[in-house]
């Protein structure tokens, strides 16, 4: 009998909205999904909350103070080395400059055009879900 272990890690997802556009994010090419546009966040520390998370991955990632305004969707997606369970948030940016630290690139886009990017899976279903949304 074959018995695969599962290996799940909880990570978060800030929607952060400005003027029609939402941030996206490029993770460098070096590491795990590289060169995958995301939602940025992270995974969740022992003993913190999915909210305090989030706040911390966006100062460390980019330089930028946030508030996480409330929960929006989330989505569990099996990859060869892991499983990752996905909980997206909406944020909002309150100051900081956007300084990249763990990501090749950022873009403000318009929602539209996310079914332009090559996002990482765990990713897809939360960006379609934003997509739909808008258009309702």
């Amino acid at each position: 009998m074959y018995l695969k272990l599962i290996i799940l890690i909880k990570v978060t997802a800030a929607i952060i909205l400005d003027n029609n556009k939402i941030f996206i994010a490029q993770r460098k090419k070096s590491l795990f999904l590289g060169s995958k546009w995301e939602l940025p966040g992270g995974k969740i520390e022992e003993n913190e909350s999915p909210e305090e998370c989030l706040k911390r991955e966006l100062r460390e990632e980019f330089g930028i103070e946030t508030k996480i305004q409330r929960f929006f969707d989330s989505n569990i997606h099996e990859y060869d080395q892991m499983t990752v369970e996905l909980l997206a948030y909406n944020v909002k940016y309150i100051s900081g400059e956007f300084v990249l630290t763990s990501h090749d690139d950022y873009k403000w886009v318009i929602i539209d055009e996310l079914k332009d990017y090559d996002f990482a899976e765990a990713d897809k279903p939360i960006i379609k879900k934003i997509m739909v949304m808008k258009n309702k």
